[in-house]
């Protein structure tokens, strides 16, 4: 017989879950010994009292997301907000990240052509000028260099601000109000205010688009969609926010903590800056993102049917977090998942997500990916830390894990 959890709210696990000390790029021990109990689907206590389902096994997760039963739906009730900020803030922008077929499909597939694997690939060279450009700056510059600064958020930033239209000149602006956002301590009046002011701003860039358009995505949304009447300006403005903020943030993010991660293992770094063969620096990104995973606030629903998960049931109106970093470390999925390998093939991870939802620039972020690990070790072989590993400050605050600065010299 299928049962349901009747343990106490006090009893559950809190979530978010702090990370053992000196492991930083390890999942939360208590999440990583949830995964192993013989009934791994378990509640969690959140910040506003309530106890969503926690699912930590790869292959529950993958079937979770797969599962229309599931809502994006952040208007439901039982969805397990973030923290309050987000709760007023997912309510007051809509995206079609928060949104169930068909509405969400008709939204993004507005925006899909530009992120499809051919026409990302079309922006390779146009990616390798923008890192040759920032690695000759970084050398040209001081040394001890915050490499997060000088190249890991310009490098997307640069790209994203190409793909949509957006003048780099203002990347202060969009950088600084984005933090604002993805940061779990921020309250809901700095996340509203920093989220009207990307859309206010993008709601103007649009205007502009409309008599001035270029030969770029905000253009093509301002003359297709807005222009025809498929999308309101104010919605193709939260659109464009969407793909602006996590554009850049993300990749940042995923740039500078790869960084660490790999000069704490020089003999996987070793692999990697010796190499010039395409596949063999896409299977290390993949794994990179695996061992990672920096989306390490889980992946938020709400169940809209009762759903019979393993001998447990999931109710209607209940919420669930997936928490695709723990799963990335399932060794029924990938076996010694706490070892970063390079040479481990890891593309059935799901640091993207899984399912309709899965991250719609993720053809986008590996080609950067792609460029940078393959371009800055091997330009700058003696790259190294240039303060004690213990003294990086990382970002357990925040919705996208990373390093706030990471001093670097060669």
């Amino acid at each position: 017989m299928a049962e349901t959890s009747t343990a106490a709210p006090s009893e559950h696990l809190a979530y978010p879950a702090p990370r053992a000390s000196g492991c930083p790029f390890d999942p939360p021990p208590s999440l990583l010994a949830l995964q192993e109990e013989d009934a791994p689907l378990a509640r969690a206590r959140i910040w506003d009292g309530t106890s969503p389902w926690i699912v930590t096994r790869y292959d529950q997760l993958r079937a979770l997301l797969g599962d229309p039963r599931l809502s994006s739906d952040t208007t439901h009730d039982g969805f397990p907000f973030r923290n309050a900020a987000g709760q007023v803030s997912d309510r007051v922008r809509r995206t079609f990240i928060t949104m169930d077929d068909p509405e969400h499909a008709r939204l993004r597939r507005m925006v899909t052509g530009p992120f499809a694997i051919r026409n990302v690939e079309a922006l390779r060279p146009s990616v390798q000028a923008i890192v040759d450009d920032l690695i000759d700056r970084l050398l040209a510059g001081p040394k001890p260099a915050d490499l997060v600064e000088a190249f890991a958020t310009p490098v997307p930033s640069l790209v994203i601000c190409e793909l949509l239209g957006v003048p780099y000149t203002d990347h202060d602006f969009f950088q600084r109000n984005t933090r604002v956002v993805v940061r779990r301590t921020s309250t809901p009046d700095e996340v509203v205010a920093a989220q009207t002011a990307l859309i206010d701003y993008l709601d103007d860039l649009l205007g502009d688009k409309l008599t001035r358009p270029g030969d770029d995505l905000l253009s093509k949304l301002a003359g297709q969609r807005v222009d025809t009447g498929q999308m309101t300006r104010r919605e193709a403005a939260q659109m464009g926010v969407l793909l602006l903020s996590a554009g850049h943030e993300t990749t940042a993010n995923m740039i500078a903590l790869g960084t660490v991660a790999l000069l704490r293992h020089p003999e996987q770094l070793a692999l990697l800056r010796g190499t010039d063969d395409p596949k063999v620096v896409a299977g290390a990104v993949e794994e990179l993102l695996r061992y990672l995973t920096i989306t390490h606030s889980g992946r938020r629903r709400v169940a809209l049917e009762d759903i019979e998960l393993d001998g447990q049931v999931i109710r209607a109106g209940e919420g669930v977090i997936l928490a695709g970093d723990v799963a990335n470390r399932d060794p029924r999925a990938f076996p010694d998942p706490h070892r970063l390998d390079l040479t481990r093939d890891a593309r059935h991870h799901v640091a993207f997500g899984f399912g309709v939802h899965q991250c719609l620039g993720q053809p986008l972020a590996r080609v950067e990916l792609q460029v940078v690990y393959s371009t800055l070790y091997s330009r700058i072989p003696t790259l190294r830390l240039a303060v004690d590993p213990d003294q990086l400050e990382y970002k357990h605050d925040g919705l996208v894990y990373g390093v706030y600065e990471l001093p670097v010299t060669w």
